[in-house]
């Protein structure tokens, strides 16, 4: 209660014993003012127990809101640390079958070099033995090619896959050997020739100065001098120079025989 009202209601009291209220003398009138005085404190008390009750009821409330966002809040956090611990469980449930499958693959693989090794041997003394009875063009390169890859399997450094990888190769280009036209100098004996080969059907040569032309013999495994082809050689060798366009060419050609 502030001061205006308590002077007011003091007032209004006074006003009332005097008008209306027997006030013989002044122990009476002393009597009436504490009786006042007693009740404007009791209603002063009264209005200081509810402002502080209203505080305290505020309090309360601000300590519930903030309880509230705080339960709230950690509601939050706990489901996103349930959301979280679900996704690592599926990221380590995925990781262990990548793992599993690591592992079975290395044993597939470990199994796999065992059984290529030996077949990658055997592909090599077949290309080997090949070579050796083919056709004998361009026989240095081949075998130096061939002798780098053995060298090659031996080696603890080159890795399974490389290997193999080299040893395809190798068979790649032999049989590209067999569809392509190819003229290269090399050596018959002593002389240095020009020789042509048609794939692996024929292999012809002929000297630098034309005076002498000839063919590789496969029945005798030997060279064979035939001057009737030389018009073909030189037509030939122009066509693999490409100084002339494709044409059919007369070329030395091994007979086929019967088998009994």
């Amino acid at each position: 209660m502030n001061q205006r009202t308590t002077d007011l209601l003091r007032a209004a009291l006074l006003v009332g014993c005097a008008a209306g209220v027997l006030c013989a003398n002044g122990t009476a009138l002393a009597a009436e003012t504490d009786k006042v005085n007693s009740t404007i404190g009791e209603q002063a008390a009264t209005e200081e127990a509810a402002v502080a009750s209203q505080k305290k009821i505020e309090r309360m409330d601000d300590e519930a809101t903030k309880a509230a966002a705080d339960y709230r809040r950690m509601v939050a956090e706990a489901q996103s640390l349930r959301a979280y611990n679900d996704q690592l469980e599926l990221q380590v449930k995925s990781q262990e079958e990548e793992i599993a499958d690591m592992t079975t693959q290395l044993d597939e693989i470990q199994t796999t070099s065992r059984e290529v090794l030996p077949l990658m041997s055997k592909m090599l003394a077949t290309l080997q033995t090949f070579v050796e009875l083919d056709v004998p063009f361009l026989m240095d390169e081949r075998k130096t090619r061939l002798a780098q890859l053995d060298l090659m399997m031996s080696r603890a450094d080159v890795s399974t896959s490389e290997k193999y990888r080299r040893l395809v190769e190798a068979y790649q280009i032999e049989v590209e050997y067999g569809r392509t036209i190819e003229a290269y100098q090399g050596k018959v004996g002593e002389k240095t020739v020009e020789f042509l080969r048609t794939g692996r059907v024929s292999l012809m040569y002929q000297t630098l100065d034309g005076k002498e032309t000839g063919y590789w013999d496969t029945d005798a495994k030997d060279w064979v001098v035939d001057e009737s082809y030389r018009e073909a050689m030189i037509a030939g060798l122009k066509v693999a120079k490409k100084q002339a366009a494709p044409d059919f060419l007369s070329v030395a050609i091994h007979a086929p025989k019967e088998v009994m």
